[in-house]
């Protein structure tokens, strides 16, 4: 092979590369469901231009007393068990979506998940252990489908900044398992106090962060608000050299969605299609643009798309708004 064709065929390696490595994480939280889904399911993700979804098993904690972590018990709806998680990534897989593996624990008789903290020692064993045998448990099964991310915990502020060593230890043995990309759902408060972020590959922000106390604030004043959060990550994102991936971001259609953007309370609250639109819009022009930003995954989106949300619709879910027509065009962009 002659020099100008090693160039060439060099020159092209390079540009398809790039392009692969410039392309956002255009993503999806896609719900667990009762049942086992198909195409039908698939195609409503597929129009909004998104390339992942993340897949979100879950587990249950009954009594914070006694930690232990349960899950793929016959009390959990399909998608939400791990032949759920396969029968789901296997089918978006098929038609070339990507996959990210996350994990939730659910607190049974209710709290933040990133408060939970055993006052014993016998607590935080059982804690630890359970947890270990429920991550593994997802890293194997990440491993078997190649999926491109694994989100190593969600929201778990007490648990990670009071066992440092445990987390570092948990990171080598999913990495013995799992040969993909790992992250953790850091909560918008506790990011920052994180030390592990350099033995994992993104810096992962569930970016559910106060901005406005406005009714309806417009796209410029959510920009100017974001300033001093997106000065906050950046800190972080040049102290550890990890891209950043915000592993939830959204806001429901309801008037003061930006003052408190991570409450989800089932209240009656008023309807206001343009704050969320807003709001969508504002983040993705403050952040899609960044070399060092990976992209982010909407929360959330449910498998039965002809029949949720809508325009009398105050949740998260942009479907079937205008929410979702702006999110089909934003994704199209990168």
């Amino acid at each position: 092979m002659n020099v100008k064709c090693t160039i060439l065929i060099l020159g092209i390696f390079l540009s398809i590369s790039s392009k692969i490595l410039s392309q956002k994480i255009n993503g999806l939280s896609f719900v667990a469901s009762r049942e086992p889904i198909n195409q039908q399911h698939i195609t409503p993700v597929l129009k909004t231009n998104s390339n992942y979804v993340a897949l979100m098993p879950y587990s249950i904690i009954r009594d914070k007393a006694i930690p232990k972590i349960e899950f793929n018990t016959k009390g959990e709806w399909f998608g939400e068990t791990e032949n759920g998680l396969l029968q789901y990534a296997n089918e978006f897989q098929k038609s070339g979506i990507h996959i990210m593996i996350k994990p939730h624990i659910w607190l049974r008789r209710g709290g933040f998940t990133g408060n939970l903290k055993p006052n014993t020692k016998e607590g935080w064993k059982l804690l630890e252990s359970s947890y270990r045998k429920y991550i593994l448990t997802y890293a194997k099964a990440a491993e078997q489908l190649k999926a491109g991310l694994l989100c190593i915990g969600t929201e778990l502020k007490e648990f990670v900044l009071n066992r440092p060593n445990y987390w570092s230890s948990l990171i080598k043995e999913i990495r013995a398992i799992y040969s993909g990309k790992l992250t953790y759902a850091a909560n918008w408060d506790e990011y920052k106090r994180l030390s592990f972020w350099g033995e994992l590959d993104f810096i992962g922000i569930d970016a559910y962060f106060p901005l406005s106390a406005s009714k309806t604030p417009t796209i410029l004043e959510l920009e100017e608000s974001w300033g001093i959060h997106k000065s906050a990550i950046l800190a972080i994102q040049q102290k550890f050299k990890k891209p950043v991936l915000f592993t939830e971001f959204g806001y429901r259609s309801i008037d003061y969605n930006a003052k408190r953007p991570w409450e989800f309370s089932r209240t009656q609250d008023k309807v206001n299609l343009n704050a969320q639109t807003n709001a969508l819009q504002a983040i993705y022009n403050q952040f899609w643009g960044e070399d060092w930003f990976a992209g982010g995954f909407l929360w959330k989106w449910f498998h039965n798309h002809e029949f949720v949300g809508g325009l009398k619709n105050n949740r998260f879910t942009p479907q079937n708004k205008p929410a979702e027509v702006l999110i089909t065009r934003l994704y199209a962009n990168r």
